[in-house]
């Protein structure tokens, strides 16, 4: 399993690094919504900053979104997802693959967000272990998720909509959990963030170990 999914993680990240889409049209899109929150609240800091952590994740949640569509985007070419399902390879290592390769891009974007977020919004980022721990765990589950959902939705002709509509609601946790987590950091009280990190990894746990018993079914209905 996980020499599979080292194998189509690789091969997924292959693909992001030569087309860039990532580095093309997800990150700008990214910065681009940062921005416009910003816009949205106005100049004054005092508002900026206590929203800055909600401002972060709604960015990452809205970017995973199209991080994942990417993901099966580039298996639509070519009956490339017929390959891929009757190729032999452990169904559980594909989704770990896909999930660790969406995982990777995210964890870069949010490092150029965290950055983004101390600029525009004046954020002081305290607490740096709490912020990687979040990050890390949290994107986790948010890719779990998304690629569990993915597979759904990849062979539909209405996934671009009905990606979001599965993935949203059920992310809710990870979302709310990762944003008092970064409340905690950015406000200086990295300490009171042990409960909300554990929440993290709980879902984390959850989200990764139904992809790696669906995501064969799923793959092979779609």
């Amino acid at each position: 399993m996980l020499r599979d999914a080292v194998l189509v993680a690789g091969k997924d990240l292959r693909i992001e690094i030569r087309s860039r889409v990532g580095l093309n049209q997800i990150g700008p899109f990214a910065i681009a919504v940062l921005l416009l929150f910003g816009l949205a609240l106005g100049p004054d800091r005092r508002v900026l900053v206590p929203a800055s952590a909600g401002l972060f994740w709604v960015t990452v949640l809205l970017s995973t979104v199209l991080a994942v569509q990417r993901s099966y985007a580039i298996e639509s070419a070519d009956a490339a997802r017929d390959g891929l399902r009757l190729s032999g390879l452990d169904p559980a290592g594909i989704f770990l693959g896909k999930a660790t390769a969406v995982v990777a891009q995210l964890l870069v974007l949010e490092a150029a967000l965290t950055v983004g977020v101390a600029l525009l919004y004046g954020a002081h980022l305290s607490g740096a272990l709490v912020l990687v721990a979040a990050c890390v765990v949290g994107t986790l589950g948010l890719a779990a998720v998304g690629t569990l959902y993915g597979v759904v939705a990849s062979g539909l002709r209405i996934r671009e909509t009905l990606l979001p509509l599965l993935f949203l609601p059920v992310v809710a946790p990870v979302l709310l959990a990762a944003t008092k987590a970064w409340d905690e950091a950015l406000a200086g009280t990295p300490s009171r963030a042990g409960g909300w990190l554990d929440v993290l990894v709980v879902f984390a746990v959850l989200y990764v170990a139904t992809g790696i018993v669906a995501f064969g079914p799923l793959l092979e209905d779609g």
